[in-house]
C-alpha cells in the first residue's frame, strides 16, 4: 500500500473484531496466538488475517505467531484507540438513553460528552452525568468541544436534517440508528445499526427452511 493510501474499508471493519478477540485471549491468559487460532475465533481464514495486517506493516513471525498483548497494542494504535474520542448523541428517547448509559464505550476510548433532543420535556434532564441540551445547541457545542463523532438515534424523518447539522458543524463520523440511509459528503464516514433490517436478512433463511421441512405446518 502506497503512503497515504487507505486500506479497503472491509479491512478496517475487521480490525475491531481482531482487537476484541485479542482482549479475550489476554483475559484467558493466552499470550501467543497463531493467525489460524485467531481466525477460528472470528470465522476468518488465517490467510485473510495475514493479508489484512499486511496493509499496516509486519506483525508476528512465521512459525511463532503473534504476541497477543503487542498485537493488541498495535491494532489499537492503528484504530486511534490510544486517545479519547468525545462523542455527541442526538436523540434521547428509549434507545438513546440506553446508548447513553452503555458503560462499554468508556473502556474503549469513546466518551459521550454531549446529549441533544428536540423534545423540550427532555432538555435539562441528566443522563449518565450528562445534561441534555436542545437540538438547537448542536453547532455551538460541537465546535466548542471539538467533537468529530456523533451517534444519531432520532426518528427516520429527522435523521437527514440532523446529519446535515452535524456535518456542517464539523462531525466526520456518524453512527446512525435511524432506519434510513443518510446522504453525506465525501470525507464523512457513516455506519448503520438497524436491527429490523438485520433480522429480515435472516427471516429469508428461516422461510426457506420452513418450505423444505415437511414436519412444519404450511404457511398461510
Amino acid at each position: 500500500m502506497e503512503r497515504g493510501e487507505l486500506p479497503p474499508d472491509v479491512v478496517v471493519r475487521r480490525l475491531p473484531l481482531y482487537a476484541r478477540s485479542l482482549r479475550y485471549l489476554l483475559q484467558e491468559g493466552v499470550h501467543s496466538v497463531s493467525s489460524q487460532e485467531l481466525g477460528e475465533r472470528i470465522n476468518v481464514t488465517a490467510a485473510q488475517i495475514r493479508k489484512d495486517l499486511s496493509y499496516f506493516g509486519e506483525f508476528g513471525k512465521q512459525g511463532i505467531g503473534y504476541d497477543v498483548e503487542r498485537l493488541l497494542q498495535q491494532i489499537e494504535e492503528i484504530l486511534g484507540l490510544t486517545q479519547d474520542w468525545p462523542v455527541a448523541l442526538i436523540g434521547v428517547g428509549q434507545l438513546g438513553q440506553a446508548v447513553a448509559r452503555y458503560d462499554g464505550f468508556r473502556t474503549k476510548g469513546i466518551h459521550i460528552v454531549a446529549l441533544f433532543d428536540s423534545d423540550p420535556a427532555r432538555v435539562g434532564q441528566e443522563i449518565a452525568d450528562v445534561v441534555v441540551q436542545s437540538i438547537d445547541q448542536i453547532p455551538t457545542t460541537i465546535r466548542e468541544r471539538s467533537i468529530r463523532m456523533a451517534i444519531v438515534a432520532v426518528p427516520a424523518l429527522a435523521a437527514q436534517e440532523v446529519t446535515n447539522t452535524l456535518v456542517d458543524a464539523g462531525v466526520r463520523a456518524i453512527l446512525n440508528y435511524a432506519p434510513i440511509v443518510v446522504q453525506v459528503p465525501e470525507g464523512v464516514w457513516v455506519r448503520y445499526i438497524d436491527p429490523v433490517t438485520v433480522l429480515h436478512s435472516m427471516t429469508y433463511y428461516l422461510a426457506r427452511e420452513h418450505d423444505t421441512d415437511p414436519a412444519l405446518p404450511p404457511n398461510d
